[in-house]
């Protein structure tokens, strides 16, 4: 099977740019970035519920790698094609070694640098915004994927929303306008067990706030409910590479 008929098979896209759900005009910058954030939710490592995993961060391997040859890209934008006999494409790569070469590992240092440059930037509105399109206004999902966000940033990220819609650049979904406060009550309480859950955890392992420490507590979080909180440093750890770019985002959504 083919590159594009597995990625119609595993994705439900023969698009390498759908499956990244990237326009076909993205800079090798949004590339990158969106092949990393789509790549780790199927991660084996991060996704040991999905019994596609490994082949899907395969296929995902070899997408990248045809997108971020330039002569290949061209091949594909003109034709649709992909060269199946390429060396990028050969079936003994180890595309989890690849993958670390590309997203080397970061320092917990790194992830509060950046949380203290990125909140309350043009950035992360852009990002928010683009969060609520992709998930209808939908809190739950919005505030599950946003970063650099806990349970205390929502009526910061409540209002920058509101003030989108007021202002004419997003739609004002019903799901976000006429949200429930039970719902809303649900998702602090759930983000309260979430926390003391963590606290708990790393309690009972006797860690502390190192990097090998958060390492090896995250490595313990596989469980579904823990691993938006993993998806959380995983996004930062893509808009922090030094050779991701940041994505972009308006009052539309990416196709």
């Amino acid at each position: 099977m083919g590159l594009l008929d597995q990625c119609q098979a595993l994705f439900n896209s023969s698009s390498l740019y759908g499956v990244l759900g990237i326009s076909k005009e993205a800079t090798d910058a949004e590339i990158r970035r969106s092949y990393y954030k789509v790549s780790l939710t199927v991660h084996p490592d991060r996704a040991p519920e999905d019994l596609q995993a490994t082949e899907k961060f395969q296929v995902l391997g070899k997408l990248y790698a045809v997108l971020s040859d330039k002569e290949q890209r061209a091949v594909y934008d003109e034709q649709g094609l992909v060269d199946e006999e390429s060396d990028s494409l050969q079936q003994d790569r180890c595309w989890e070694e690849y993958w670390r070469l590309l997203f080397p590992k970061i320092t917990l240092q790194d992830i509060q640098e950046f949380e203290r440059k990125y909140k309350g930037t043009e950035e992360e509105r852009q990002d928010v915004m683009q969060l609520y399109l992709q998930h209808q206004g939908d809190m739950d999902a919005i505030m599950a994927s946003a970063l650099c966000c806990t349970q205390e940033d929502e009526p910061r990220i409540t209002a920058l929303i509101q003030s989108a819609i007021q202002a004419g650049e997003l739609t004002a979904y019903p799901s976000f306008i006429q949200e429930s406060t039970r719902k809303k009550k649900a998702r602090k309480q759930k983000a309260d067990e979430e926390r003391q859950e963590a606290e708990e955890m790393q309690r009972e392992m006797g860690l502390d706030d190192s990097d090998d420490s958060l390492v090896m507590m995250l490595k313990q979080k596989q469980k579904s409910r823990e691993q938006n909180f993993n998806s959380f440093l995983s996004d930062l750890e893509a808009k922090y590479s030094k050779k991701g770019g940041k994505a972009k985002a308006g009052g539309k959504g990416k196709k």
